[in-house]
């Protein structure tokens, strides 16, 4: 990092004081990045990240007065804040991984990682970049690709009558809450390039894999997938991936 370069900026959630403590001290060794602020609870975090407009937050899921699915809901709906979410949880879950990408988390890491782990899912966040392991990419992939046409879902089907069954006997039944990826044709259509790009993007390949599996310069690749986000309308790597999956792009 040059001197002119300013750091990452990061605010650490998570209700257990000495994994925050862990956490600061594996980040700020670095020094392309600094912890500026902590929370505890969601509602705090939501007020931090107003205050503080850090540029990535770790965000814990289970916690007090407010859980990091709603806090990350809350955060992402404040463009004044602009911070990229990475959900660090202990639980392996999908229920977790998709409620979190839905409320708009660019990442999904496990306490369990290593410090090194941790140390890429900032950079790579902060460079606008998702950060999926490969295995939890197929997993999002098979689950959004399946969502996007459920009238021939036999579980979407089972699901519909049991809810009608439930309305009929006037049970309650929860809502989940509306995804943000939304399946719509771009109105300007990828070129060749940046179709292949996609299609790289999707097997969870590196701006660096990328560039070598089409013998081009990593500038180039940065622009690639700039444009095709914004043609997509997509926040970052891991929306545009499941975007291309649910229009069949790729």
């Amino acid at each position: 990092m040059s001197q002119t370069d300013a750091p990452i900026r990061v605010l650490l959630v998570d209700d257990h004081a000495m994994l925050r403590a862990g956490f600061r001290t594996i980040l700020d060794t670095q020094p392309d990045i600094t912890v500026v602020g902590e929370a505890a609870t969601g509602a705090e975090a939501v007020a931090q990240a107003s205050a503080l407009r850090p540029d990535v937050i770790t965000m814990d899921v289970q916690m007090p007065d407010m859980d990091g699915i709603e806090a990350t809901r809350r955060i992402v709906a404040d463009a004044g804040v602009g911070a990229a979410i990475a959900i660090v949880t202990t639980f392996d879950r999908d229920d977790y991984l998709y409620q979190a990408l839905d409320a708009g988390a660019s990442g999904f890491l496990l306490k369990n990682a290593g410090a090194e782990d941790l140390i890429a899912a900032v950079r790579a966040l902060a460079a606008g970049d998702g950060m999926l392991a490969p295995e939890v990419t197929r997993r999002v992939l098979a689950r959004f690709t399946t969502a996007s046409s459920p009238a021939s879902s036999p579980a979407s089907a089972s699901a519909s009558s049991r809810a009608s069954a439930s309305a009929s006997a006037g049970e309650s039944t929860p809502t989940a809450a509306p995804s943000q990826v939304a399946p719509t044709v771009p109105v300007d259509p990828l070129t060749e390039r940046e179709a292949e790009v996609l299609v790289l993007l999707a097997d969870a390949r590196s701006n660096a894999e990328i560039a070598g599996a089409l013998f081009i310069g990593e500038a180039t690749v940065k622009t690639h997938v700039s444009r095709i986000l914004q043609k997509l309308g997509a926040r970052d790597r891991v929306q545009a991936v499941v975007l291309a999956h649910r229009m069949g792009l790729t």
